[in-house]
């Protein structure tokens, strides 16, 4: 089965993590039929160069968008996804590792399950190398516990996910919404009836650095969650009951420093 990769990358990425993502999907035992890479914006000097090297190396592989100034995720996304030519789509992160066997699992999964529209994975989260790995984030695996999860916390790995094109652009593309493109797609989709599954293996590794918990903390962050949260409500997703429980637990969350943040991540957030 032919499918794309889509990937953003914008010029605060570190160059070395950019260049372990790349090998990941090259070395993957399904290799894509595509690699659709949006650059959100000019890159630094070396970004462009582990582009280019890869570019110019797997000439047919590579489809480079490049947007001219920064428009942030959800839109660098939308137009990723417009210009992937394959109906199936693999994301991937900019600094994660893909397991070897990630897309083989995956593409076959949705090959023989052709009523699941999306599926992720667990991730693995590690802050120096990814043979140690320091927690293990996982999800619920069926629809039903899918849609429910979904109610209080983001239900999918963003960076695991594989989908139909044709189920995105149902539910009307990523669109912009500040810190939670993925997880408004995911409860547009759950609305209109797109089915979900995750894959109960770790299929990726995740990086995990002071920067990740520094950008979930915080008076700013907290109203974004918020918006968020009044937007499920509004949309009919969750009831008011649900969006207060949700902003009550996310409070104090968001407003202890990042060392205790990292703390209940570790001990309630992950196993």
């Amino acid at each position: 089965m032919n499918f794309s990769v889509l990937m953003s990358i914008y010029e605060r990425e570190n160059p070395k993590y950019f260049e372990s993502a790349l090998e990941s999907i090259l070395n993957q035992d399904l290799l894509p039929s595509e690699i659709v890479i949006v650059k959100d914006g000019p890159l630094t000097k070396n970004l462009d160069d582990v582009l280019t090297i890869y570019s110019q190396k797997y000439l047919a592989l590579f489809h480079t968008i490049s947007l001219p100034q920064n428009v942030g995720l959800g839109e660098s996304l939308r137009v990723g996804v417009l210009n992937c030519k394959y109906d199936i789509v693999a994301r991937m992160d900019s600094d994660d590792i893909c397991h070897t066997e990630r897309f083989k699992r995956q593409i076959e999964f949705l090959e023989n399950n052709p009523h699941i529209d999306v599926v992720g994975s667990w991730i693995a989260e590690f802050e120096h190398s990814p043979n140690r790995v320091t927690s293990i984030r996982k999800v619920p695996t069926i629809h039903e516990n899918i849609r429910d999860y979904a109610k209080f916390r983001n239900p999918i790995n963003h960076m695991t996910v594989v989908f139909r094109k044709e189920a995105i652009l149902k539910s009307g593309n990523y669109q912009v919404f500040s810190s939670f493109e993925d997880y408004y797609l995911w409860v547009r989709m759950l609305l209109s009836g797109i089915r979900f599954a995750n894959i109960h293996e770790t299929l990726v590794f995740v990086r995990i650095e002071d920067s990740m918990f520094n950008r979930r903390k915080g008076i700013e962050y907290l109203r974004k969650e918020i918006r968020f949260h009044k937007k499920m409500f509004t949309l009919g997703f969750i009831t008011y009951r649900e969006f207060l429980r949700n902003i009550a637990v996310r409070i104090p969350v968001r407003l202890v420093n990042t060392n205790f943040l990292k703390i209940l991540y570790k001990k309630f957030a992950r196993r």
